[in-house]
């Protein structure tokens, strides 16, 4: 196990926390700058949506795992900023001024969802992000005039500075831009007094409360944070898709976020990358997989509607049950247990409760 011995205050924010990380982001980027040249179109088509999935997951796990709000609704904040980059897009406006716009509207959506944040917590406002992700899929349908209802909306590609960023390696070192801003603007607010209260507000809103931090702002703020990474992400999905419709954008695809995050591991932004890497993997492999398998399962079960979602469902509570801490837990206590042995113990990484002691007072 790592021990660093801290002997300035500066190293409590420095951007990376000891030469592992330096080695291995290091090795992921050169990876990554590489993959065009060696991989298939096919392929780099799908890193480009596992970049859009990663800036999702950023967002939203600054308000799920940094700052304790759940929103089952994340869905309807991709396709506002996938509807309004796609319109905007239509018009003429140029791609570096619509993202901002998008992100920037997708946000102020989230200050009006942040709202009921306020009065409502835990499965309250599972249940009112739940229904204002059903809203948004249905106002989306019934204004054909500007998103052309279920008959969907033609994106056309990306053009920046009078260069074609269609689709293949440009598009993709596009998307891969765009992730490392995302990232880096992550890393830094989490090191930021506002990243700090986030943190508090999740562990303890009455101890949060009374150190001064303004529960009502803070919350509002991350839901229109989170918003605005969504909206990001709609925007670069709206030119890798090239055709949106509503239901793109469901409530199963609202599961199918969270899940990621889940999978990866809460509170951890290691866990938002694994959760996009390999969460989006197999949210982009299991169809796949399902159809190559129909043929050798009972025909009741082939023909069933709803075997996919069943699936993540069950996915998703096998974590929840038996890694609560995602993959990026695993990973903690795989390298523990390499590094301690014969001295490692499961109780070590078990989550402490105390501060759920201050909770029940209320």
């Amino acid at each position: 196990m790592r021990f660093i011995f801290k002997t300035r205050y500066e190293q409590d924010i420095q951007l990376f926390q000891h030469s592992g990380q330096v080695f291995w982001y290091g090795l992921l980027a050169a990876v990554l700058l590489v993959a065009p040249l060696v991989v298939s179109p096919y392929v780099l088509t799908q890193l480009s949506q596992v970049g859009i999935y990663t800036i999702v997951a950023f967002g939203l796990m600054l308000l799920a795992g940094f700052t304790g709000q759940m929103s089952l609704g994340h869905a309807a904040f991709l396709a506002v900023g996938a509807y309004t980059e796609a319109v905007l897009a239509i018009a003429g406006v140029p791609f570096f001024v619509s993202m901002p716009i998008s992100g920037l509207f997708a946000a102020i959506v989230g200050v009006v969802i942040g709202l009921p944040a306020l009065r409502v917590k835990g499965l309250y406002l599972g249940i009112a992000t739940l229904a204002f992700g059903t809203i948004v899929e249905e106002v989306i349908a019934r204004a054909e005039h500007v998103t052309g209802g279920n008959a969907g909306l033609m994106v056309p590609p990306v053009k920046l500075f009078g260069l074609a960023f269609a689709d293949g390696p440009p598009f993709y070192y596009l998307c891969l831009f765009m992730v490392l801003c995302a990232g880096l603007i992550l890393i830094n607010l989490l090191r930021s007094p506002t990243g700090r209260a986030f943190v508090a507000i999740r562990d303890s809103e009455i101890s949060a409360q009374s150190m001064g931090v303004n529960l009502a702002a803070y919350k509002t703020l991350s839901f229109a944070l989170s918003a605005a990474f969504a909206g990001v992400a709609g925007a670069l999905y709206a030119h890798n898709i090239r055709f949106l419709s509503p239901d793109q954008f469901t409530v199963v695809q609202s599961i199918e976020l969270i899940m990621m995050v889940v999978i990866g591991g809460l509170g951890s932004v290691h866990g938002a990358v694994f959760g996009a890497v390999f969460g989006a993997a197999f949210l982009i492999s299991l169809p796949q997989v399902i159809n190559a398998l129909k043929p050798m399962l009972p025909q009741a079960l082939a023909e069933a509607t709803g075997l996919q979602p069943t699936i993540f469902g069950a996915v998703l509570i096998v974590v929840i049950l038996f890694e609560p801490l995602g993959m990026y837990g695993a990973w903690l206590k795989l390298k523990a247990y390499f590094e301690l042995f014969p001295f490692y113990r499961k109780g070590m990484f078990r989550r402490q409760k105390t501060f759920q002691k201050s909770d029940r007072l209320k």
